[in-house]
């Protein structure tokens, strides 16, 4: 016997439709850089490996974004992964007030890329291409330099709200 799933239509809440993309658990990226001098930065959960050949990654940023506009023309740009304990450090460089950087460690690349102390992965990209998509803009970043941690575990979103991978329980040996 076939059943049919019953799927509700998307319809104009976008609360519907961010409870269902938040399902997908996702890791969280920091993209930064220097601006006359000062770091600027936005927090992006939207990062994916696009491309090894050439190196390439891409970010979404949504059309609202007032930091956006000072980065994407940039020569260079920072892209941290962040780790496990930087849930409120992932707030800060996300908040519309105050000063993102305000108390966090960071250095610069010689490009003007900034990096977030203690993330997971840096990478040092230019922008490669712009694709407008809905309310967000895909950007296509290629990765010139980078250095990576796999010892620090990810930060991850999923559901709305920061959370940590688990390791697996340890199995009883007897």
């Amino acid at each position: 016997m076939i059943t049919v799933v019953e799927l509700r239509p998307v319809g104009d809440d976008p609360a519907v439709l961010r409870a269902a993309y938040g399902c997908f658990p996702s890791g969280v990226t920091a993209v930064c850089a220097l601006v006359d001098g000062v770091p600027a930065g936005l927090a992006a959960s939207s990062f994916t490996s696009v491309s090894m050949s050439p190196p390439l990654v891409s970010v979404c940023v949504q059309h609202t974004s007032t930091t956006w506009p000072r980065l994407r023309d940039l020569g260079r740009l920072g892209v941290s992964v962040l780790g496990e304990g930087h849930d409120a450090l992932a707030r800060q460089i996300a908040s519309r007030t105050g000063d993102r950087f305000a108390g966090v460690a960071w250095e610069s690349g010689p490009g003007g890329a900034v990096f977030l102390g203690g993330a997971a992965a840096w990478l040092d990209c230019t922008v490669e291409r712009q694709v407008p998509a809905g309310d967000h803009d895909i950007v296509l970043l290629r990765v010139h330099t980078l250095r990576a941690d796999p010892d620090v575990a990810p930060l991850v979103f999923h559901g709305s709200r920061f959370r940590q991978l688990a390791a697996p329980p340890l199995r009883d040996a007897a």
